[in-house]
């Protein structure tokens, strides 16, 4: 499964599908009106406007006989001819004579002869008779005879002529009928293809706020690298460059508030220990300074006193003199740097930054003393391993792992090397630096974090250790809340310590 997939597996109802969804219950629910309303209120709003007509034709009726035009054919002709035409109506109109003065259609024969029966009295077989409208000039019903329903005006013009208007409109409801089915229909295919359009146009919608949900997870766990890229110039746009802008906000308050709590986590530390602390680093001060200023002392006396006249054994006492001060010099520098980070007053700045770089780029310089001693490196980890942490402080860290190694490496059967390798253990990155050679006594082991504590005190006068090296990975590692460690294997030993990675 595709991450993209695998983000939207998270929700229940995608916002697509609610669009779609929504659409076509709109689409339903007006086709639905649709229909009922040919049902309900289609017959009575025909049967209005086929009034609305016959009206119209008796006004035409009424505005012919003012103006004196009955008698002109031609003119009648003109005015109800079209109207009759379109709107399935006829009209039929004969003086006191029963001699026809106007028939909208030809044909009209039969009609002809309602009227004159109608006029003479004569009973039709009228089923239904419904009043609608009854004046002094006419007469306005809705009949049903033999079967078929019409509405019928009857009425006379000044009193000389008879008229008859009527239409059918009995198959209203048939159509009426079809016509549901047809709205039915067209509407059910416009679901299905406005559904499609719906669903294929939501989906430029939905991708950004699937970004955006995508994003606004990587900052839940702290990964502020990813922005939003989109070009929309609307609210989701809007919305993007302000979730932008928020990232970053947070990535730096976050590192304020990381440095912060670092700073207040240490300040509540340094007070339980301090005093023990103090007093230790005074007595091991004393002891790790009386060896070389024994040695200093010596020689320089045997040189004052003249012991020595040859001038290649003077120059011998002076290299040892320079040596031992260079030492103590060195130490000097190490112990001030521990005191610094155990006291707070080295404060160290939380950032976001890649180990990987530091490492390879400490690599590049120092790599020389592993040539040196003959041990090759084996460095394989990719870029882009992002921690929070003092990049100052982790590279004392790595340094002085390294320079054990370097100096405690001795030739295996699998040979003489260094390996340094990355281990992810959720949201925490184990930095690991492993040498060939003689493993770590087990009941010793945890005394080698103590200042001034050596296990081999003849080989670590031979490099110049002075024993705080790992007296200072440990105060950095406690001074950030990471832990730190060493454990035997099988051919050496693996030095390692921990960092946050998101």
């Amino acid at each position: 499964m595709s991450e993209e997939q695998l983000r939207q597996s998270k929700v229940r109802f995608p916002l697509r599908w609610q669009y779609t969804l929504c659409f076509a219950s709109v689409m339903a629910v007006i086709i639905l009106i649709t229909i009922l309303s040919c049902s309900f209120f289609l017959p009575d709003f025909y049967e209005k406007e086929k009034i609305k007509v016959i009206r119209s034709a008796y006004d035409e009726l009424v505005f012919a006989y003012d103006s004196k035009l009955l008698d002109d054919s031609d003119y009648l002709q003109e005015k109800l001819d079209d109207l009759s035409v379109s709107n399935d109506i006829s009209v039929v109109m004969i003086n006191n004579e029963s001699v026809l003065r106007y028939s909208s259609r030809s044909g009209e024969r039969d009609l002809e002869m309602i009227l004159i029966g109608m006029i003479l009295g004569v009973k039709r077989n009228i089923e239904v008779c419904e009043e609608i409208e009854m004046t002094d000039d006419y007469s306005l019903c809705k009949i049903t005879e033999n079967g078929n329903t019409f509405l019928e005006m009857f009425g006379r013009i000044g009193g000389n002529y008879s008229f008859l208007i009527r239409t059918p409109i009995e198959s209203i409801q048939t159509s009426a009928y079809y016509a549901s089915r047809f709205y039915l229909i067209l509407g059910f295919c416009g679901i299905i293809v406005g559904s499609v359009i719906i669903f294929v146009i939501s989906k430029r919608i939905s991708d950004p706020i699937l970004r955006l949900s995508d994003i606004s997870a990587r900052m839940v766990d702290l990964d502020f690298e990813a922005r939003y890229s989109g070009k929309e110039k609307n609210e989701i746009g809007l919305l993007g460059n302000n979730i932008n802008t928020l990232s970053e906000s947070l990535e730096e308050s976050i590192s304020g508030l990381k440095t912060a709590n670092n700073e207040l986590m240490r300040d509540i530390e340094k007070k339980n220990i301090a005093a023990k602390e103090h007093s230790e680093f005074i007595s091991n001060v004393s002891h790790e300074f009386k060896t070389p200023i024994s040695l200093i002392q010596g020689y320089a006396e045997g040189l004052k006193e003249g012991v020595i006249e040859d001038p290649e054994s003077r120059n011998g006492y002076l290299d040892v003199i320079l040596d031992e001060t260079s030492k103590m010099n060195r130490m000097v520098g190490e112990l001030l740097n521990l005191e610094r980070i155990e006291s707070g007053d080295d404060v160290i700045e939380m950032e976001r930054f890649d180990i990987h770089e530091m490492i390879d780029t400490f690599l590049s310089s120092a790599g020389k003393l592993a040539e040196d001693a003959g041990a090759r490196i084996e460095w394989n980890e990719k870029c882009g391993n992002y921690v929070w942490g003092d990049p100052y402080m982790a590279e004392t860290v790595f340094s002085n792992y390294f320079s054990n190694a370097v100096h405690y490496c001795k030739e295996t059967q699998a040979g003489k090397y260094i390996r340094i390798s990355f281990e992810n253990h959720d949201k925490i990155l184990r930095i690991s630096v492993f040498n060939t050679g003689d493993p770590i006594p087990e009941d010793i082991m945890p005394r080698i974090w103590d200042k001034f504590y050596k296990a081999d005190k003849a080989r670590t006068r031979e490099y110049g250790g002075s024993g705080v090296g790992l007296s200072i990975v440990k105060a950095v590692q406690r001074s950030i809340g990471m832990d730190y460690g060493v454990f035997n294997t099988e051919d050496g030993v693996t030095f390692w310590f921990e960092m946050e990675s998101k």
